[in-house]
């Protein structure tokens, strides 16, 4: 069976290195054989705001196309940038606004519990930084990759596969970003395996 693969490239900026890891993740699930969809935040209109759950904000067809994609996909692909410790505000809306109750989750009437509603899914996510990974991982005890496991991915219900954090950005060469991409591409090709 086609594996389906979304492919969330989730920075605000068009031609950033996430966009170029997203292209790489595409064509290694392409050789493998995935089927793939892709969507670029840079790319991606509506609103920001959001006053609570308890509001009733329609969705705009971008954030309708991205439930789309994640229902439609065995297998998710979420890579952006780390900023003061997390994804940017625009990544971080569309979870807000589109990864919500009746969509993502459902909390049962009684106690604590819910239901994950994107069951039967896995996911990779990759994180680019300034901040070096092993830096990250000892002084800050990296909060976005555990937020991304623990409180987004699998509160969903969708199974975490592989979380990797690039960096320094800042501090890296072209042959190491190109080191990263082919790893990226490599991520890609297993993915669809």
């Amino acid at each position: 069976m086609t594996k389906r693969i979304f492919i969330w490239v989730a920075h605000p900026k068009s031609g950033s290195l996430c966009e170029a890891m997203g292209t790489a993740y595409e064509v290694g699930a392409k050789r493998a054989g995935a089927e793939v969809r892709r969507m670029n935040l840079s790319d991606m209109r509506f609103d920001v705001g959001i006053d609570g759950y308890d509001t009733d904000l329609p969705l705009e067809p971008d954030l309708t196309a991205w439930q789309d994609n994640i229902t439609w996909a065995d297998h998710l692909m979420f890579i952006h940038p780390y900023w003061w410790g997390a994804m940017p505000t625009k990544a971080k809306a569309v979870l807000d606004r589109a990864l919500t109750p009746g969509f993502g989750y459902k909390y049962q009437k009684k106690g604590m519990a819910w239901d994950k509603l994107l069951a039967g899914r896995t996911a990779d996510t990759v994180i680019t930084s300034d901040t070096p990974p092993l830096i990250d991982t000892f002084v800050y005890r990296q909060p976005a990759r555990r937020v991304m496991r623990n409180q987004v991915l699998s509160f969903c219900g969708i199974k975490p596969r592989k979380i990797v954090q690039f960096g320094s950005v800042k501090m890296a060469d072209q042959r190491k970003i190109d080191g990263w991409i082919g790893k990226v591409e490599n991520m890609g090709l297993r993915a669809a395996a």
